[in-house]
């Protein structure tokens, strides 16, 4: 098996933590980091000596590597993006895949034409808790789904270039697009900024879908507690999982409510069950898929068609956050 040759761009916060994943792929190396900040670049020579580095993203995508992966703020992906595509490169792009739906769409159709591997580093998609819940749904164990309530804060990091929903929400929609395999027909959306003007801080989404499931997300920047949670409500059961809480990922709840009875409403208390889940780090299992999709020309579970769909619901989010501004009211749109 010939050994692939990985590229990164953007050695910040994600940078260095792909790097690592993809180190532990086998047959898999990382042979040039590029970035802009020649601080960042001694560093990584300093560390690693046999590293080639460079301040010109040129000179990368000029270069014998196979795959490049983009760790770069969101208003560069699309032109990094389609530049190395140009040049052959398989490509992974940090989330979200771009900025607004119409580059999103391009790069997709781009990969297609240039036959290389477009995908999205969309984390906990790769998840085994995540993948848990997936079963729990699919199987049918959970009943018909009610909603689904997300929520994801904590107190930083603040962003300047991006507003909350971009940074954060894409996880879980991502999310949701995966356990359900179908995208919202509506999104609403209320969103405030409090400590810089036109940067929202704090969101909530609210997502309809075509059999009458809803979604909740929500996204903040300032909050005193990390939390990382979705919990999924079936008419059978329900489940939560738990990101910040290791030894307990996943919950099933036998619990529930059932009418026609009497009285009109009668609640179910039943056992709590936690699965035994075989835990693998999510961001290696992702770096593994974009090598196997590099090497077998399967699509990867995080492709850049399932980048675009989350794109276009942080849109529309958008575009109702953007209508609402101007209105003074909360709007909702099409998905």
């Amino acid at each position: 098996m010939a050994d692939l040759r990985f590229g990164i761009i953007g050695w910040g916060y994600w940078g260095p933590k792909i790097a690592r994943n993809l180190e532990s792929v086998s047959h898999a190396s990382v042979s040039m980091v590029a970035d802009l900040d020649k601080h960042r670049v001694a560093m990584v020579a300093s560390q690693q000596p046999g590293m080639r580095t460079t301040t010109e993203i040129n000179e990368l995508l000029a270069s014998d590597v196979d795959g490049v992966v983009i760790a770069t703020p969101v208003r560069t992906h699309y032109q990094l993006a389609k530049q190395a595509l140009l040049r052959g490169k398989h490509v992974l792009v940090e989330k979200p895949l771009t900025a607004n739906v119409e580059e999103a769409e391009e790069l997709v159709s781009l990969a297609r034409q240039v036959g290389r591997v477009l995908m999205v580093g969309h984390t906990f998609e790769y998840s085994p808790a995540v993948n848990e819940m997936r079963k729990l749904v699919q199987s049918g164990e959970l009943g018909k789904i009610y909603c689904v309530e997300a929520e994801r804060v904590n107190l930083g990091l603040f962003r300047r270039d991006i507003n909350v929903i971009w940074d954060l929400a894409p996880h879980d929609v991502s999310i949701l697009l995966y356990l359900f395999g179908q995208t919202p027909t509506q999104v609403r959306v209320q969103a405030n900024a409090h400590l810089l003007p036109h940067i929202h801080d704090v969101a909530h989404l609210d997502l309809g879908f075509s059999d009458g499931m809803t979604a909740h997300i929500h996204v903040s920047w300032l909050h005193p507690c990390k939390i990382r949670r979705v919990t999924v409500i079936g008419d059978a059961r329900m489940v939560v999982y738990d990101d910040t809480n290791p030894a307990e990922m996943v919950k099933i709840y036998n619990k529930g409510a059932d009418v026609n009875v009497d009285p009109v409403v009668s609640y179910r208390h039943g056992a709590i069950t936690i699965p035994h889940i075989d835990w693998m780090e999510p961001l290696r299992l992702e770096c593994e898929d974009f090598a196997n999709a590099i090497r077998t020309g399967e699509p990867p579970r995080a492709s850049g068609e399932v980048g675009l769909s989350v794109v276009r619901v942080l849109a529309s989010a958008q575009q109702a956050l953007d209508m609402s501004a101007r209105a003074g009211i909360v709007t909702a749109v099409p998905a």
